[in-house]
């Protein structure tokens, strides 16, 4: 019997606001635990919480730009359940009222573009964070993260394998780093992801047992849980097993899921509004203003970039995914307006450096005049390619320099002497007179050696067209 997947996500969107959603401490990652709380995110008692607008502004962005209903009355409600890192045992969250319902994320795999329907997006604020020490018998609780801002995205259960997962989260990464909502780092937990899977007979209507999944803080976590997980459930029901509905946390070690409790249903919360806090009541002026703040997104940018520079389907959604790289690739070409030379340098050298240093474009010293520069003294043939690579644009990632100040203080200008350059490669046919001999009996790929030769002697100062023609002919007499 074949089966297949059915998955839905539930993902944690970590909201980039300077204070929390019902108080003004710091939302600062990485400080010192329990130094941005007060009695408000700590849920002491006679305190009085109130929304910060600014949560509101960033979550309607998002509902907006995935094609949302919203609604204009919303109500904030409590969650309970009893935690060590949950200070008041209930969390402030939405229910049945939420911000926003429907929508929809553009995911594509393969080359193969589907759509993933969603359930609803909602307001709720984050809980703390437990800290375990092996060699101790109790654990420690840091508040800090107690009333953050998050954004709930609960997708449809549309999603069939866990590549179609892992591209919905990269897609929504990508979609609320455009915004500036969300740094979506997944290490500090800015951008988390639980999951709900279960597995039926193909071609099956019926839903399976589900299984909500937890722990996963990458991309690749989060494609080796689900397929674990998904195997694990084939080989119960093939072994005439019955699946149980649970939460399982993802080993990363074993690469193996693990029972952790129980799986709730929302009656087992206990919702109720929230007496403390007053109704979201939205005006329609209000989400005109921020309709009109909503910049291209990726996949239309990536679109674009294909239609309007020529580019292949790989370097559009490489220069896009971030939009710092394709701010920076397109201010570029407002100065250097050859799409395909600036694109191939970018994905090449650009991204070598920036992934090697885990660093955003933006954080680099690089400007788009340092890389106009450097190319156009390459298409000038002042400078070779191989030197811009090597030896200038190094010291202009490193240091912010201007190229050509590199390349004249380095002594790096290109020689394209002709009559300089003929007499090197005469120098070069003479010292390998085999090779000569094999060339002219047919062996042409071996005009690429003597242009390295020559390279070599001129410490790669040679023009190299210059160079290749010139071999060539030399070759020819």
């Amino acid at each position: 019997m074949e089966f297949e997947a059915v998955i839905g996500l539930e993902v944690h969107v970590q909201l980039s606001t300077q204070s929390k959603l019902f108080c003004s401490c710091s939302t600062k990652f990485g400080s010192h635990p329990n130094s941005q709380i007060c009695p408000i995110c700590t849920g002491q008692p006679g305190v009085l919480p109130v929304i910060n607008k600014k949560a509101v502004e960033y979550a309607l962005k998002l509902a907006l730009a995935l094609g949302c209903k919203i609604n204009l009355y919303s109500v904030m409600a409590r969650k309970h359940y009893f935690y060590p890192d949950l200070p008041k045992n209930y969390q402030i969250s939405q229910y049945d009222l939420p911000l926003a319902e429907g929508g929809e994320v553009e995911i594509e795999v393969n080359g193969n573009r589907r759509r993933i329907g969603l359930t609803r997006i909602h307001l709720e604020e984050d809980a703390g964070k437990l800290v375990h020490d092996e060699n101790l018998p109790y654990s420690y609780v840091d508040f800090n993260r107690t009333g953050v801002p998050l954004l709930e995205i609960v997708s449809k259960p549309e999603i069939y394998s866990p590549e179609e997962a892992v591209s919905f989260l990269k897609t929504l990464r990508s979609i609320v780093r455009y915004l500036g909502i969300c740094d979506g780092n997944m290490e500090e937990g800015s951008l988390r992801c639980d999951a709900n899977v279960s597995v039926r007979p193909k071609g099956s209507k019926e839903f399976g047992t589900k299984v909500e999944l937890k722990n996963m803080n990458s991309f690749k976590h989060v494609e080796r849980a689900l397929s674990y997980e998904i195997r694990r459930q084939i080989g119960l029901l093939l072994e005439g097993r019955e699946v149980i509905q649970e939460t399982r946390l993802f080993d990363e070690t074993t690469q193996t899921t693990h029972p952790m409790r129980g799986k709730e249903e929302a009656h087992d919360y206990c919702y109720f509004p929230d007496p403390d806090l007053i109704e979201i009541k939205l005006e329609e002026s209000f989400l005109e203003e921020i309709k009109r703040s909503l910049p291209e997104l990726p996949l239309r940018r990536k679109e674009r970039f294909e239609r309007e520079y020529n580019l292949s389907s790989y370097e559009a959604g490489i220069l896009t995914e971030e939009k710092t790289l394709a701010d920076f690739f397109e201010d570029t070409l407002k100065i250097y307006p050859n799409p395909k030379a600036l694109s191939n340098f970018i994905l090449t050298e650009v991204l070598r450096y920036l992934n090697r240093d885990k660093i955003d474009i933006s954080q680099s010293k690089l400007t788009p005049a340092h890389i106009a520069e450097l190319l156009e003294l390459v298409d000038k043939e002042l400078l070779s390619i191989t030197l811009a690579k090597q030896q200038v644009f190094p010291e202009v990632y490193e240091k912010g320099l201007s190229p050509k100040r590199v390349m004249e203080e380095r002594g790096l200008v290109q020689e394209s002497s002709e009559e300089f350059l003929r007499k090197v490669c005469e120098e070069v046919l003479a010292e390998n007179p085999q090779e000569v001999v094999r060339y002219r009996g047919g062996k042409k790929g071996l005009l690429g050696f003597f242009v390295g030769q020559v390279m070599k002697k001129t410490q790669g100062k040679a023009n190299p067209k210059l160079v290749n023609k010139i071999i060539a002919e030399l070759l020819e007499q």
